[in-house]
C-alpha cells in the first residue's frame, strides 16, 4: 500500500506529523482520527519515502483570497442551516475545497475545536484569512447561537464589500490605459520621430522655429540621459513605497486619495458605504455600537477615515449621541445626518445605516457610469494638444524648407 504524509492536531491541539500506509487518504483520516488526532494535511510522499520540505509547501502554497472565503461562509451558512454538525461541515469543507491552503486552515479550525476552543478563537489565529470584524460577528454568532445567520451575513458584507473594490478599479482603469498608452506615445516620438526629423532639418542648414528647437532639445535629453530619468523614476516610485508603508505615509496617502479629481469623490462615497455597511451588519448581530466602531474603523482600508471613525467611538464613550458624533466627523452629508437622527431616536440605526450604505452604493454606481464621459473630455484635449504641438514642431520647419527650395 501506499504511504502519506499527514500532519494534523492531538487532543490538546498540538502538532503532529508522521507517515502512515494506507488505501487512499480516507482510510489514513480514518486511522488518525481512531487514535485521537484530527488531520490537517494528508499527501501521498514523493519518491524515496519523503514529502516535500516545509519551507517549499509555504512557498508554493496558494493565496487565500476574498472569494474563497466568501465561498467559506456561504457554504457554512447553508450547512449549518442544514442542522449539519460544525465539525461535520468543517470536515466536508476541508475535504471539498480547491484550494489547499484554506484547507490547511479549516483543518486547524478543526483541530481547534476538538481541543476544546471556540470557533472565533481559533479564527483569530488566522488574522490574514479572518478580519477582527469577521471574528467579531462570529463570536456574537455563537454567543447568541445565531451561527449560521453570522457567516450568511459575512458572506453578504464580503460580497457587497468586493463589488464596491471592482467598481472602482474599472473607474479608474480605462484613465490608467490612456496615460500608458500617451507615455509610450511620447517615448517613442522622442527616441525616434524628432531625431530622425532633426537630421533632416540640420541637413537643410535652416533656422527652426522655437518650439521645434524645444523638441529637438527634449529628444536629445531623452536620448543622452534616459539612464539618469530611468533612475530617477525607480527611485521616486521606492521612495514613496517606503514612505507610504510608515504610518504617517499611509495616513497622508489615503487622505490624499479622497481629494484626488474625479476619483476622489468615488473612493469617499465607497469608503463610507463600506463603513455604514459594516456598522448595520455589526448592529444587527448584536455587537455593541462602541465595538461594532472599533472593529469597522479597522476594515473600511483607509486610515483617514480610520481615525475619523474612532474619533466617533471615542465621542459616544463619552456619552454624546450617534449624531453629534457624525456631525463632528464631518464627512456626511445632511441627508445622512438626518437618517442618522432619524434611525437613533426610532432604535432602529441598524435599517438607517442599511439604507445609507444602499444611497452610498447607488452614488457611487451613477459617478462610475458617468466617470468615462467626464474623463473622455479632458483626454481628447490633451492628446489633441500634445499631437498639435508635435504636428507644429514638425511641420513649420518643413514649410520653411519649402520656402527656401521655391526661392532656388
Amino acid at each position: 500500500m501506499p504511504a502519506f504524509a499527514y500532519r494534523g492536531r492531538d487532543a490538546r491541539g498540538g502538532l503532529v506529523t508522521g507517515k502512515l500506509e494506507g488505501a487512499d487518504t480516507g482510510a489514513v483520516a480514518d486511522q488518525l482520527l481512531a487514535i485521537g488526532v484530527t488531520p490537517v494535511e494528508i499527501s501521498q510522499a514523493g519518491g524515496g519515502g519523503e514529502s516535500a520540505p516545509d519551507w517549499w509547501r509555504k512557498f508554493s502554497a496558494p493565496a487565500i483570497t476574498d472569494v474563497d472565503v466568501m465561498l467559506f461562509s456561504r457554504q457554512m451558512y447553508t450547512l449549518l442551516k442544514a442542522g449539519v454538525p460544525i465539525m461535520r461541515a468543517l470536515a466536508g469543507l476541508q475535504q471539498s475545497t480547491a484550494n489547499r491552503s484554506l484547507g490547511e486552515v479549516i483543518g486547524d479550525l478543526r483541530a481547534s475545536l476538538d481541543a476544546g476552543r471556540e470557533l472565533s478563537a481559533a479564527m483569530r489565529s488566522h488574522p490574514r484569512v479572518f478580519s477582527p470584524f469577521y471574528v467579531s460577528v462570529i463570536r456574537i454568532g455563537e454567543t447568541t447561537g445565531d451561527l449560521d445567520q453570522s457567516f450568511n451575513r459575512m458572506f453578504e458584507y464580503m460580497e457587497f464589500d468586493k463589488d464596491i473594490r471592482d467598481r472602482i478599479k474599472a473607474a479608474v482603469r480605462y484613465p490608467v490605459i490612456v496615460l500608458v498608452v500617451i507615455s509610450a506615445a511620447v517615448a517613442v516620438v522622442n527616441f525616434f520621430v524628432i531625431p530622425a526629423f532633426a537630421k533632416i532639418f540640420e541637413s537643410q542648414k535652416v533656422a527652426l522655429p522655437l518650439l521645434t528647437r524645444l523638441l529637438i532639445g527634449m529628444s536629445d535629453f531623452f536620448i543622452n540621459y534616459w539612464w539618469a530619468i530611468l533612475a530617477a523614476l525607480v527611485g521616486v516610485i521606492a521612495g514613496a513605497l517606503v514612505y507610504v508603508g510608515t504610518e504617517q505615509g499611509r495616513y497622508q496617502w489615503d487622505r490624499w486619495k479622497l481629494r484626488l479629481p474625479l476619483a476622489g469623490s468615488i473612493i469617499l462615497r465607497a469608503t463610507l458605504a463600506r463603513f455604514a455597511r459594516g456598522m448595520a451588519l455589526a448592529i444587527r448581530a448584536g455587537v455593541p455600537i462602541v465595538q461594532a466602531m472599533s472593529v469597522v474603523s479597522e476594515v473600511v482600508s483607509n486610515s483617514h477615515m480610520s481615525l475619523r471613525i474612532r474619533n466617533m467611538r471615542d465621542g459616544i464613550e463619552r456619552g454624546e449621541t450617534v449624531l453629534r458624533t457624525s456631525t463632528a466627523a464631518g464627512i456626511f452629508t445632511p441627508v445622512v445626518l438626518e437618517m442618522i437622527s432619524v434611525g437613533e431616536e426610532t432604535g432602529e440605526l441598524d435599517d438607517l445605516m442599511a439604507e445609507v450604505a444602499d444611497m452610498y452604493e447607488r452614488e457611487v454606481d451613477y459617478e462610475i457610469k458617468n466617470l468615462a464621459a467626464t474623463i473622455e473630455p479632458i483626454l481628447t484635449v490633451a492628446l489633441g494638444a500634445m499631437v498639435l504641438v508635435l504636428a507644429l514642431g514638425v511641420l513649420l520647419p518643413i514649410w520653411g524648407i519649402g520656402n527656401v527650395m521655391l526661392k532656388k
